[in-house]
């Protein structure tokens, strides 16, 4: 069987992050249209599905890589955004921010070491803290 799989799946593309990114999508249409009892939201599930398997069986593998390049070009600014924001609120219990005021840049400083004097990597200004 696995041999099978394997022939049949060469000269074909098969997944990538945009197939990854449909199918997460159309499981959500699916959850959304289990409680929300909304059919319109399947059907579009089972589009989505139907769009990802054409995707990965298909035989135009610059085109579906031109696809996946597109969606990376705009996904990995708000992937990025995300997990910046997901860092500072870890960071939020062991470390105070605060902000340059003459170059902006963000600076972190661990909580709990009294007051310190801190310099800004970028414009040598110094700032002084109570952590």
């Amino acid at each position: 069987m696995r041999n099978f799989l394997h022939r049949f799946m060469i000269g074909r593309y098969g997944p990538d992050h945009l197939g990854i990114a449909m199918i997460i999508i159309a499981f959500i249409l699916s959850l959304l249209n289990i409680i929300l009892w909304h059919v319109p939201l399947l059907y579009i599930s089972y589009l989505v599905f139907g769009l990802v398997i054409f995707r990965m069986l298909s035989r135009n593998i610059t085109r579906r890589r031109a696809e996946n390049d597109k969606f990376l070009r705009y996904w990995w600014p708000v992937r990025m955004k995300i997990k910046n924001i997901i860092v500072w609120i870890n960071d939020k219990r062991k470390y105070k921010y605060y902000k340059c005021p003459t170059c902006k840049t963000k600076l972190r400083v661990p909580k709990g070491k009294g007051k310190i004097r801190i310099t800004c990597p970028k414009c040598w200004e110094w700032l002084i803290s109570e952590s």
